[in-house]
C-alpha cells in the first residue's frame, strides 16, 4: 500500500470541480465509477494491512472474564482511523492522474 501518511487526501469533506473531475472521461458517471472501484480496492487493502497489525498483538483465551485493553492495539486502530476515508484517497489520485483506466468499448 502507499504510504498512507505522506497522502495528501483530505480528512474531511470538500468540494471538487466537476469538470475537473471527469475532464479524463468526459463522462461523469464513469469518471465516479471508476473511483469508485478504486475505493474498494483501496479499502480491502488497508481492511488487510489493519487486520496483520492487531493479530500482532492478538491474544487467545478460553474465558471472556479476561478481556483487557492492548495499548498497541488501541494505538494501531486510532492511527487508522485518522486516515483519510478510501474514496477521498481514489479521488486523489484520479485527480493527479495514478489511476489507469480504459474504455473496452472503444478498444474493441
Amino acid at each position: 500500500m502507499n504510504d498512507l501518511k505522506s497522502s495528501k487526501a483530505p480528512v474531511s469533506t470538500v468540494t471538487i470541480n466537476r469538470n475537473e473531475f471527469d475532464a479524463p472521461t468526459n463522462n461523469i458517471y464513469e469518471a465516479i465509477s471508476i473511483t469508485a472501484k478504486r475505493a474498494v480496492q483501496i479499502n480491502s487493502e488497508i481492511k488487510k494491512e489493519l487486520l496483520e497489525k492487531l493479530e500482532e498483538f492478538a491474544t487467545y483465551s478460553d474465558s471472556l472474564e479476561e478481556v483487557f485493553e492492548n495499548k498497541e492495539q488501541i494505538e494501531v486502530s486510532k492511527f487508522y482511523e485518522k486516515l483519510p476515508k478510501p474514496h477521498a484517497l481514489a479521488v486523489e489520485e484520479w485527480l493527479k492522474d495514478k489511476i489507469y483506466h480504459r474504455n473496452t468499448e472503444k478498444d474493441a
